[in-house]
């Protein structure tokens, strides 16, 4: 199993120069050199319990959500495939079944509490992936590489999403395919009871289970402050990807969007 270093840091000059921008860390404003430090703090925190997390919370969907995504990747023997902030590895997992022995699948995250959980789970299956901690907004491979790039859960915790989608244009493969599953905007008739599951429930059960409410506020939050359906597909199209699409999932709860590069 091959790792690559985590990325260089920023210059003092460029630090300097973006230390007035500011984005947004769920629903609070903070300074954008502070963000992915932020982030970070909460990957850390539920790393251990993220799996069980994501049963409860999403009540089992978030393998129905995935195995959808999968579905969508249409992965054929001896392909390269890049799973970005693949966390604990449900995605690089099955990538790594539909590519075989000939195929190669990175699973990165820039979490290494994440990734570590995830490199540890496809080891003990035997499933020797390289494992890379990585930046989303920097990848270190090169130009049209892999022909297919997948993020999960993960585009909404970026700090410059436009960044991040132009890096998976430039090293997918001419014909490669861009997929992001992520959580989206739900129809308007369910968005009374879906605010309050997510502002109510949530963070409870990350205070019983994972034993940090704070965290899974911020998910809840950081989900209303992710751009729509629409606006996520004209990103991709702005990032010079073709044939966007997105499919709505369990009413818009999580959606799917697709690119490809042509």
């Amino acid at each position: 199993m091959s790792e690559l270093p985590p990325p260089a840091p920023e210059s003092a000059a460029s630090s300097a120069a973006g230390a007035a921008d500011q984005t947004h860390f769920g629903f609070q404003t903070v300074a954008e050199r502070d963000k992915a430090r932020k982030v970070a703090e909460v990957f850390h925190s539920v790393a251990s319990r993220y799996d069980v997390m994501n049963d409860l919370m999403s009540v089992g969907l978030h393998r129905a959500w995935k195995a959808f995504t999968v579905g969508r990747a249409n992965i054929r023997p001896g392909m390269k495939v890049l799973d970005i902030a693949g966390g604990t590895g449900d995605l690089a997992k099955a990538f790594a079944k539909k590519v075989g022995p000939t195929g190669e699948v990175w699973l990165t995250d820039i979490n290494d509490s994440m990734l570590r959980v995830g490199r540890d789970r496809l080891t003990d299956q035997g499933i020797l992936n390289p494992v890379a901690v990585c930046d989303a907004e920097k990848l270190p491979f090169p130009d049209r590489y892999f022909d297919r790039v997948s993020v999960a859960f993960g585009l909404r915790n970026m700090t410059h999403k436009d960044r991040a989608l132009a890096e998976m244009k430039r090293v997918l493969k001419p014909g490669g395919k861009l997929l992001v599953l992520e959580f989206s905007q739900v129809a308007k008739p369910l968005k009374p009871a879906y605010d309050w599951y997510s502002f109510k429930i949530l963070p409870w059960l990350g205070a019983k289970v994972a034993g940090d409410e704070a965290s899974y506020r911020y998910l809840a939050e950081s989900i209303r402050m992710h751009p729509d359906q629409d606006t996520l597909a004209g990103m991709l199209e702005q990032a010079g990807l073709s044939r966007v699409q997105y499919f709505n999932l369990s009413a818009g709860v999580v959606a799917l969007h697709e690119g490809v590069r042509l």
